[in-house]
């Protein structure tokens, strides 16, 4: 009788679990129904000059003085300007047509510069991990580069801010599950590599298809065949095959160590691990950074290589006001030294403000914040993405 009646709560507990599921995601499409109808399409805001010249890397001034020789967007009936990302585009070719020697505002990969693959992890949720990866895909296409941003995450909010629905727009194989799956379903990765409303910006976008990967991985390496593959091989074969199109792909990892995250580490050149600045949060990472050693030694012995040209810590959700995360950071610092960058991302209501409505801070419009709140998070998100774009400028050789 015992065994009956704790066979009957399992039952009620799964088909509450199944119901709730199932409302829960009724209402999330409703509500996406009605914040983004199916004929409306994301678009990114216009930028004030100041923003526009930060972008292109040139002084306010010298932009007034190409806008006066005729180039540029019209004024409005203000008298202002205001530039979209098609603007900022073309005015780096008018820059570089002009110019002597190498492109300097056209930023793409030149002769003998290899693709920057940067995977962003963490094996703890709420560490900031997507919000610092999609501000930097972002961040990194305004100012000119050829960005692929890889979401690696089943909860694909990556994919959900660059306008890409997990449950509503992205269907059966169209993750990069699809281009690295073991069986004869597999893609060309060309197939999935989506558009975005940002210029230089595209995306591989993820929904939870991509369980499958962990859950085929094991029956792969059990019937392994000697012309396949192995499991952390396959994300950077599939990326060389498209690295002529870009220069920096950004891959944001779930937040765990399974076979995804491990080929990501495999096929990265640098990565990027942030941290929230409290003891429970680092007490986590320090294991997370024991089973990542211990699993790379193992994939290493299997013939994998991670040949990184830097990996960085990234203190995120930043209250510089509060003593204990401070001391925590200046703790970081003091065991990892340089390898923590020298800016953090600062806690913000304009970031998680904006990531309400499914946007990064670069698309939102100032007027909604409080003209202080917005600017200190812009400024800390400009550092920090700033410290990242000369990391791989000096990867490549560049000043």
């Amino acid at each position: 009788m015992l065994n009956t009646a704790n066979s009957k709560k399992s039952d009620n507990l799964r088909s509450l679990i199944s119901s709730d599921a199932d409302e829960l995601s009724r209402q999330l499409q409703a509500h996406q129904q009605r914040t983004f109808p199916p004929t409306a399409l994301k678009t990114i805001r216009q930028f004030t000059p100041a923003e526009a010249a930060d972008f292109i890397g040139i002084h306010q001034g010298y932009l007034r003085q190409i806008v006066a020789d005729g180039h540029g967007p019209e004024p409005l009936a203000n008298g202002r300007r205001m530039y979209s990302v098609q603007d900022i585009e073309a005015l780096r070719q008018i820059l570089d047509e002009g110019g002597k020697g190498p492109r300097k505002y056209v930023r793409h990969r030149r002769d003998g510069e290899k693709l920057q693959v940067v995977s962003v992890m963490n094996f703890k949720g709420g560490s900031g991990k997507t919000t610092t990866s999609a501000h930097l895909a972002q961040f990194l296409a305004l100012r000119g580069y050829r960005v692929l941003a890889v979401d690696l995450d089943p909860q694909a909010s990556l994919s959900a801010l660059f306008g890409h629905q997990p449950e509503l727009d992205v269907g059966e194989n169209e993750t990069i599950y699809g281009a690295i799956r073991y069986d004869e379903a597999k893609r060309d990765i060309t197939e999935i590599v989506r558009a975005t409303y940002t210029p230089n910006l595209h995306v591989i976008p993820g929904n939870l298809e991509l369980m499958e990967f962990e859950h085929e991985t094991p029956k792969a390496l059990a019937a392994r065949q000697s012309v396949d593959s192995m499991f952390f091989a396959r994300i950077g074969e599939r990326l060389a095959e498209i690295e002529s199109a870009y220069d920096i792909v950004v891959i944001d990892c779930p937040p765990q160590l399974g076979f995804l995250t491990l080929s990501a580490l495999c096929a990265a050149t640098a990565v990027l691990i942030t941290v929230h600045p409290q003891m429970l949060d680092v007490m986590s990472m320090s294991q997370f950074l024991h089973m990542t050693g211990d699993l790379l030694r193992v994939v290493e012995n299997a013939g994998g290589t991670m040949d990184y040209d830097w990996m960085r810590y990234l203190v995120t959700r930043f209250e510089p006001n509060d003593g204990p995360q401070s001391q925590m950071s200046g703790f970081m610092k003091s065991i990892f030294g340089n390898r923590v960058l020298e800016n953090a991302m600062v806690k913000s209501t304009a970031i998680s403000d904006a990531g309400l409505t499914k946007q990064t801070l670069y698309e939102v419009d100032r007027n909604q914040f409080t003209r202080g709140t917005y600017d200190r998070a812009l400024e800390s998100l400009t550092a920090v993405n700033s410290e990242i774009e000369d990391l791989i400028k000096q990867t490549w050789g560049r000043k």
